[in-house]
């Protein structure tokens, strides 16, 4: 499998991050994080390489999300970044297919009463 790489727009904070993921088998995939927000650059350290299949079937007690709850703490709990490493690792595995996915917040005027 060749490089899979998202650009991950994380919100109001500004920052953006770049992830990046590559499996060989299928299986073992291993996550390049780029980022300038300092504590999304700490889970580069933390899950350098994961097993896809091992992360599909733990879902949020997989090692991503693991290494995510005890990092991101506080405000930036509602991040945006580590479902996007969730997605892109699911991508490199072949396990998902790469398709755009969004949070819009909805105008007052676009809101159903």
């Amino acid at each position: 499998m060749e490089k899979v790489q998202v650009k991950i727009n994380a919100g109001i904070c500004g920052f953006v991050t770049v992830v990046e993921a590559q499996s060989s088998d299928g299986q073992m995939v291993h996550l390049k994080i780029v980022s300038p927000c300092e504590t999304i650059r700490k889970l580069n350290d933390s899950i350098s390489e994961v097993d896809a299949f091992n992360e599909i079937g733990q879902g949020f007690n997989g090692a991503i999300y693991q290494v995510v709850q005890k990092t991101i703490i506080g405000c930036c709990s509602g991040c945006v970044v580590p479902s996007g490493i969730y997605k892109v690792m699911q991508v490199a595995a072949q396990l998902a297919l790469p398709a755009l996915a969004t949070i819009e917040f909805l105008k007052k005027e676009e809101i159903n009463p």
